[in-house]
């Protein structure tokens, strides 16, 4: 099309051009017109030279002869001159042409690489986009530079919408597990009341051959118990007043509490912590929850490594172990309902964790090393207000160091 525009003018320019130039030619040429002078002239020369004349008035005969001789050789060599010069006009309107669609090619494709690839490039990008699909990685910048900031745009809002789709589909999963656990939390201590009033009546009552069947039946009730309280803590989100948390003393009573005494605790808090706004008891069974895990991961003698400390806007707990650590495929699931390594677990300690820290608007990472143990990273925002309510957890954890 921009060929097209370019040529089309250009021929019609041309040809307009070339006939005014021949009607011109052809105008100032006027040859049989001067040949029907000079005829007429030496005729009437020819006439006058037979009269008897003066010498002045022979040598004014002579020289308007001479001159009419010469504006006759004049207009014979115009008339030759211009009827050649139409070739040179129409061999220069044609070169005019080839010239302009040359220009006209290369200024098209110019605009074509600068304009039409590039949105063309991008029209197929927002097809991508709207089907889910990643957007291809390229490596030559084509296009104007403002074409470079549509794509880095277009491609920051395909990551985020693919955030936002994954973050909304981990949203619904979560909320499908806690629904879940609800239901299976009521169903399983319907029966458990009943089985824990029997099991203490057997105890009463059994002979003594039966003290170790009946102690087997009051240790599977009470796990069947515990695993219907982690089961209920999991179907339900932080709920209450909020109120202000000291992290530091928090953790430090959790940590000696859980941190049996075989391993060694390594404690250090920060000075002056500010306060955290939020939920004791729930941050309190999210922190025992972490703890839990790095003991269970720590066979034998080894050191528990607790830390909490302050960075930009928010309060970190760090918990790091000598345990036997794992592997990155197992290290991308931990916090993941119903997952577990631990034979008899739930895999819902370190999903509760995970909730619990989400709810209060905080974030949990974990690194790992096969042989040299697992660290967990806790950051709290400091002064949270979450009297609106708790938050959906979303899918922002990752694996980080």
């Amino acid at each position: 099309m921009l060929l097209l525009f370019a040529l089309i003018p250009t021929v019609v320019v041309t040809l307009a051009w070339t006939g005014l130039a021949a009607r011109t030619l052809s105008l100032l040429s006027a040859r049989s017109a001067w040949e029907r002078i000079a005829h007429s002239g030496e005729e009437a020369l020819r006439a006058v030279d037979r009269a008897p004349l003066s010498p002045a008035q022979r040598q004014a005969l002579e020289r308007h002869e001479a001159e009419l001789r010469e504006s006759a050789q004049l207009a014979r060599r115009f008339d030759f001159v211009a009827g050649r010069s139409m070739r040179l006009v129409l061999v220069g309107g044609l070169f005019v042409v080839v010239l302009v669609a040359i220009g006209a090619s290369r200024v098209a494709g110019h605009l074509s690489r600068q304009l039409s690839r590039p949105l063309d490039e991008l029209v197929g990008w927002t097809g991508l986009v709207r089907m889910g699909r990643p957007i291809p990685e390229q490596t030559d910048r084509r296009g104007a530079p403002e074409f470079e900031v549509l794509r880095s745009g277009m491609r920051t809002m395909a990551m985020e919408l693919e955030t936002g789709r994954r973050r909304a589909l981990e949203a619904e999963r979560a909320e499908a597990f806690r629904e879940s656990a609800r239901r299976f939390a009521h169903e399983l201590k319907n029966p458990l009341t009943p089985i824990r009033f029997a099991v203490d009546r057997l105890r009463r009552q059994a002979p003594e051959e039966l003290r170790d069947t009946v102690d087997v039946l009051a240790e599977e009730a009470a796990r069947l118990e515990t695993m219907a309280r982690s089961f209920a803590q999991f179907g339900r989100l932080p709920d209450g007043p909020p109120a202000e948390i000291d992290v530091s003393e928090l953790v430090t009573r959790v940590a000696r509490a859980v941190v049996p005494e075989r391993l060694t605790l390594d404690l250090s808090c920060g000075e002056e912590l500010p306060l955290v706004v939020g939920f004791h008891e729930s941050l309190v069974r999210a922190v025992t929850n972490i703890l839990i895990n790095a003991v269970d991961a720590t066979p034998g003698a080894g050191t528990i490594q607790v830390a909490v400390y302050r960075e930009p806007s928010m309060v970190a707990i760090r918990i790091g172990d000598s345990g036997t650590g794992m592997t990155p495929e197992v290290l991308q699931r931990i916090f993941e309902p119903y997952v577990t390594t631990k034979p008899g677990g739930t895999g819902l300690g370190l999903a509760i964790a995970r909730q619990t820290i989400e709810a209060h608007r905080g974030t949990v990472v974990a690194s790992s090393i096969v042989g040299h143990g697992t660290v967990m990273l806790v950051r709290l925002p400091i002064g949270t207000d979450t009297s609106g309510g708790p938050r959906s957890p979303m899918s922002n954890i990752g694996v980080g160091t």
